[in-house]
């Protein structure tokens, strides 16, 4: 699947999704964020069974309020629209990639 763009006016659908959703939570100026980016994409890519989606903390700060990121990159897996895991800062892939494990 490719990476989707998540706001306001999507987010309901896709978290109300049937498949686990993977979302990053950033600010183009962070750091951190920019190293976590490609291994965002990357996972978009590889994995049909998982949406994958960035928002971006500065654009919807209602969505990042909604889910109490206080600090960025966040990550956080939901599962039938329930958060079942979450971390917080740059990360490698394969630890990501253990939040959909969970």
């Amino acid at each position: 699947m490719s990476l989707k763009k998540i706001n306001k006016e999507n987010f309901d659908e896709i978290i109300n999704s049937n498949v686990p959703v993977l979302i990053d939570f950033y600010a183009d100026w962070c750091g951190p964020c920019r190293m976590v980016g490609p291994i965002i994409e990357e996972i978009a890519e590889e994995r049909d069974d998982v949406i994958v989606g960035k928002i971006n903390v500065d654009n919807d700060p209602e969505l990042a309020e909604r889910f109490n990121v206080f600090s960025i990159p966040t990550i956080v897996v939901l599962k039938d629209g329930e958060e079942v895991n979450r971390i917080m800062g740059a990360r490698p892939k394969a630890q990501i990639l253990s939040l959909l494990e969970g």
